[in-house]
């Protein structure tokens, strides 16, 4: 509706809500406790008690991993993998975008697309690399500017000992972030270049810095 309303919409919202109240209170059962749609001067609020939704749930999962990659990357792994399958297509594609959905959208697909590399970079620490490597050359297509991506690829491609073509990633990385932003890479991905070409020991940790 935006901020042009049609002169009926009270009565259709009023109908929306009614279903919805129906609709939650048939899913919690007989007797079950059912989230409560509230009103507010504002709008309405969904009160959902001790419930937890899919969002919090993996915000919860994510913060676990992170604090556990150190001392059990396994583990972290394994909540990493929980916490992604809760997606299920993009934030809110059902609702009319408005400026608040969608810039709630945006953060939400920025949490999980730092999920996605999170656990990549597990991946190639727990596994073989050569696992990882079309995964992560479809991603930096799909998000050529995410850098760490790239970093990723350049070493999953150095344990697999192709080290030419670790180097090739970046130099077409950085031909194209000058050529198109006219910016250079990171200083981050210019030392995992210079660790590539020295074959420095670290690059065969289990789990570099």
């Amino acid at each position: 509706m935006g901020e042009n309303p049609p002169p009926t919409f009270e009565n259709s919202l009023q109908a929306h809500v009614y279903r919805l109240r129906r609709t939650l209170q048939q899913a919690a059962g007989p007797g079950g406790a059912a989230p409560e749609l509230l009103t507010r001067s504002s709008g309405y609020v969904l009160e959902l008690g001790g419930a937890e939704t899919d969002a919090a749930a993996f915000r919860r999962l994510t913060g676990e991993a992170r604090a556990c990659t150190r001392h059990s990357p396994a583990q972290a792994h394994r909540l990493l993998d929980e916490a992604l399958a809760l997606w299920r297509g993009a934030p809110f594609q059902d609702v009319a975008q408005g400026p608040m959905s969608q810039s709630v959208a945006l953060a939400l697909e920025e949490e999980q697309l730092s999920a996605v590399e999170d656990k990549l970079w597990l991946e190639i620490q727990l596994a073989d690399p050569v696992n990882t490597i079309s995964e992560l050359k479809r991603m930096r297509t799909i998000h050529p500017w995410r850098e760490r991506l790239t970093e990723m690829l350049m070493l999953a491609l150095y344990r697999t000992g192709r080290q030419a073509e670790a180097v090739e990633t970046y130099n077409s990385t950085r031909h194209r972030l000058s050529s198109e932003l006219g910016v250079e890479p990171s200083l981050r991905l210019r030392e995992r270049l210079r660790e590539i070409l020295n074959q420095a020991p670290s690059l065969d940790a289990a789990v570099p810095a």
